[in-house]
């Protein structure tokens, strides 16, 4: 009788021990606080960026973060007059001030969802290890990792699109014409590289007229903020025509000789004409697989850098209740078990809006 006691005790304690709620052994993970709403997006901000060539320029580092889903723009035109001289206690001139215009902004909203299965790294060996398996904590930060890369190429597309003027979605449908948000009219210049069918360089282009044309334009439009440089992000078909023009090609093999002692890239940061020229190769492919360039076949984009206030990244608050009235941040991730427990949930989400206040300063070029 005393042994089929301590049987039956035996029994319901490791009964007590497999649900945890004697030894602690077996837990629910998800109920700890590494995997809270805070610590997850802690976590993905410290992954490696895949951000593009936009984001390493250091375009958009004015970042700021709102507490509403609607940025507003306030404009005050400065407005410089000259003052003419007047008899010694006269009226003076009148002080004339700028006008004052409101523009409002609905921050995009970008969610990405995503399922963690139990069979993912349940008796999977972790990639490249032969005696360690797969965890969930490895599990997570793959998911994690493979999402914001996903936001990154998203955002390098929308930061290319403020600089070009015109902000697209995934689907190449228009977010913000900032030209006609603005009210301004966009500026084209043909740079004549080349011309015909097929293309022969025209050999009496001023090339270097071209660069002042592009220089006075950023200048005039600039109204009072500073620069550093104009750069321009070509294609490679813009680029080839622009080293290959006779005007410009011994300047380039000058250069490029230099170029090749330090190392340095020969298709990065040509400086010609007082423009930094740059090819640029951004590609991605939408949800249906069609692959987009982000600057098209014999263009460029022309831009001014080292600006105090053009160029601004903003973040909208998370779809969350506890993100509400806070400050945006670059992603937000949460993440919620089923309710038998057999896969996980995961959400990431982005509310960003990377904006040029100035697209008067932007300039496109084309080939031909």
């Amino acid at each position: 009788m005393r042994f089929l006691l301590y049987l039956l005790m035996f029994t319901f304690r490791k009964m007590a021990c497999q649900r945890g709620s004697v030894s602690g052994e077996i837990i629910n993970p998800f109920e700890q606080d590494a995997f809270s709403m805070a610590n997850l997006c802690a976590a993905i901000d410290i992954l490696p960026n895949m951000y593009g060539r936009v984001n390493q320029l250091g375009i958009f580092g004015n970042t700021e973060g709102i507490t509403t889903r609607t940025a507003v723009v306030e404009e005050q035109n400065g407005v410089l007059n000259l003052l003419k001289t007047m008899p010694v206690g006269a009226p003076g001139n009148y002080n004339k001030m700028g006008k004052r215009k409101v523009r409002s902004f609905t921050v995009p909203h970008v969610p990405l969802d995503d399922v963690i299965k139990a069979e993912e790294f349940s008796g999977v060996r972790e990639f490249g290890q032969p005696n360690q398996m797969k965890t969930l904590s490895s599990t997570m930060n793959k998911h994690l990792q493979s999402g914001k890369d996903k936001f990154a190429i998203t955002m390098e597309h929308m930061r290319m699109g403020a600089l070009k003027g015109i902000i697209l979605d995934a689907d190449a449908s228009t977010l913000y014409n900032l030209y006609t948000e603005f009210g301004i009219s966009a500026k084209t210049i043909s740079f004549a590289l080349m011309s015909g069918s097929p293309l022969a360089y025209i050999t009496t282009t001023d090339v270097n007229a071209k660069c002042r044309e592009l220089l006075r334009h950023i200048e005039d439009n600039l109204q009072g903020e500073q620069m550093t440089e104009v750069r321009c992000l070509v294609s490679a078909e813009f680029f080839d025509a622009l080293i290959g023009h006779p005007n410009v090609e011994k300047f380039y093999v000058n250069w490029q000789a230099a170029a090749q002692i330090s190392g340095a890239d020969p298709r990065k940061g040509f400086k010609f004409g007082g423009i930094v020229w740059e090819e640029y190769r951004g590609v991605a492919t939408d949800e249906n697989g069609a692959s987009r360039r982000f600057i098209a076949s014999g263009e460029g984009h022309a831009f001014p850098m080292g600006t105090m206030n053009t160029f601004k990244q903003i973040y909208a608050p998370g779809n969350f209740i506890e993100a509400v009235n806070t400050p945006g941040i670059p992603l937000y991730v949460k993440q919620v078990i089923e309710n038998m427990g057999r896969w996980v949930d995961l959400h990431i989400e982005s509310n960003p809006l990377p904006l040029c206040l100035r697209p008067g300063v932007l300039v496109k070029v084309t080939l031909t």
